[in-house]
């Protein structure tokens, strides 16, 4: 059964409410994102207001950080929520981690293959007593006494999902990760020839198989209860894809649909800080290829239709204050497509 997530779209103030009624509404769990806030924070708030949904960061951005501050804070949000969090990571791009973080980027692949590992060793020495012996190309990890060892846990250690775009990164995550957030402008066709088949040589090299992996997916939707919700969410995804589509990382993606050409036009346009501009050049084609367009009682088939068996996890942000209703009958109905599909 592929599984339903909301993204946590709202602050320290509201995140027990918002965890309360996703977990009401019915989503399987929620993902809380590092944009304008800390993303580990809301989630200990969701936590401790709900009984059943996974809570899990989608993304923390993973190089400021080293792999026992990671260690530390995701092993106290498995426990609270008594083995409900998932810890996924992500590299950002080097002009946010260099210059906004002051922290180091390159190289990112193997700097992220090697964390994931330390924060591995990390909860391996604190569950089973072990000495502390990490020691790679990036990170060191060597002392661990008993004063600063957590006690163990009766809910294990949490899984770890790496976000990727590039084959290299999708590979790695195959290989050592529990999970992998594709990026929202992925679309259909770069999963199916380019995304899995990568993921698909990491579990064989780690000698996995493609089941021991969760493929997470989110998706950007256009509906509304009216002309007017349509119109601003139609607004919104543009503006939201128009941005992404101006960044070098995702222009890969953009090739393989004969849309290479878009992403200098939007990077000279957000350089001069036209971002007003921007969203035109999203056009209807683009639009549906990579969201999901459609009324709301519409919209688990389309889902279903594009994603079942693809991947294994779906994400959106829902605005599940409004017509609740609406919103459980919209899981309810992906739940069970999947189920007797």
């Amino acid at each position: 059964m592929t599984k339903v997530h909301s993204i946590l779209n709202v602050g320290l103030d509201g995140a027990a409410d918002f965890g309360r009624r996703a977990e009401e509404v019915g989503f399987d769990g929620i993902w809380a994102t590092e944009t304008a806030n800390d993303p580990f924070l809301p989630l200990l708030l969701a936590a401790g207001a709900t009984e059943r949904i996974t809570i899990g960061t989608a993304i923390a951005v993973a190089f400021p950080r080293s792999p026992m501050h990671l260690a530390y804070t995701a092993r106290d949000l498995h426990h609270y929520s008594k083995g409900r969090f998932v810890l996924g990571l992500g590299s950002q791009v080097r002009a946010h981690i260099e210059r906004r973080y002051s922290a180091m980027y390159e190289p990112p692949v193997a700097r992220m293959r090697e964390l994931v590992l330390a924060i591995r060793a990390i909860w391996t020495s604190w569950q089973e007593g072990t000495a502390l012996d990490f020691r790679g190309e990036f990170y060191t990890h060597t002392l661990m006494t008993p004063f600063f060892a957590p006690p163990v846990s009766e809910y294990g250690v949490p899984p770890i999902f790496i976000a990727a775009v590039g084959p290299k990164m999708t590979e790695t995550a195959g290989e050592v990760a529990d999970g992998v957030f594709v990026h929202g402008l992925t679309t259909e066709k770069y999963l199916r020839e380019v995304a899995v088949p990568a993921l698909e040589r990491g579990v064989s090299k780690a000698g996995r198989a493609r089941a021991d992996i969760d493929i997470c997916r989110p998706l950007f939707l256009v509906t509304g209860a009216n002309d007017e919700e349509r119109a601003k969410a139609d607004a919104w995804v543009r503006d939201k894809l128009a941005f992404y589509a101006s960044t070098p990382t995702y222009k890969p993606i953009l090739e393989l649909h004969g849309w290479g050409d878009l992403q200098p036009e939007l990077a000279a346009l957000a350089k001069r800080g036209a971002w007003a501009e921007m969203p035109a050049l999203i056009d209807d084609d683009m639009l549906e290829t990579f969201a999901i367009v459609g009324d709301m009682k519409d919209l688990p088939r389309l889902i279903h239709d594009r994603y079942d068996g693809l991947v294994d996890r779906i994400s959106f942000t829902a605005p599940i204050e409004e017509r609740p209703d609406e919103w459980a009958d919209l899981i309810a109905s992906l739940h069970a497509l999947t189920t007797t599909a």
